[in-house]
């Protein structure tokens, strides 16, 4: 057994769709911009897990969303071979970080706002 898909609530997912793949650079698996189905993939993982950009169009998922946001948590994790690289190209694409990346016992890792309503978190380890 193996993980197919999961995913990320966002405000607004043809937005989202557009920063995960051309700001992030993820590539698109599947679009039906009619039913707001968007999906991407990673381009280093191309038969990886697909990541599906699901509406937050109902009370549950804005306030879980919100919640994670309030407590400076991130909504998905994703993995970097060098997240000081990432940041440093990330940041001069206009992304919006919390802070500096920061090394400890787990590994590197940093926030940013992914601009669809998530703190996202870069990790490398």
């Amino acid at each position: 057994m193996r993980i197919k898909m999961c995913s990320v609530h966002v405000n607004d997912p043809a937005a989202a769709f557009d920063f995960y793949t051309s700001v992030l650079g993820f590539e698109e698996l599947l679009t039906m911009p009619e039913h707001q189905l968007y999906i991407v993939k990673s381009r280093e993982d191309p038969t990886g897990v697909g990541l599906l950009l699901e509406p937050s169009d109902n009370k549950i998922s804005t306030k879980y969303a919100q919640g994670l946001r309030a407590l400076g948590l991130p909504a998905i994790v994703l993995g970097s071979p060098d997240v000081r690289a990432d940041y440093d190209r990330l940041t001069a694409l206009g992304v919006r970080f919390t802070g500096e990346p920061n090394t400890d016992a787990s590994g590197t890792s940093v926030l940013f706002d992914d601009t669809c309503g998530n703190l996202v978190q870069l990790h490398q380890d």
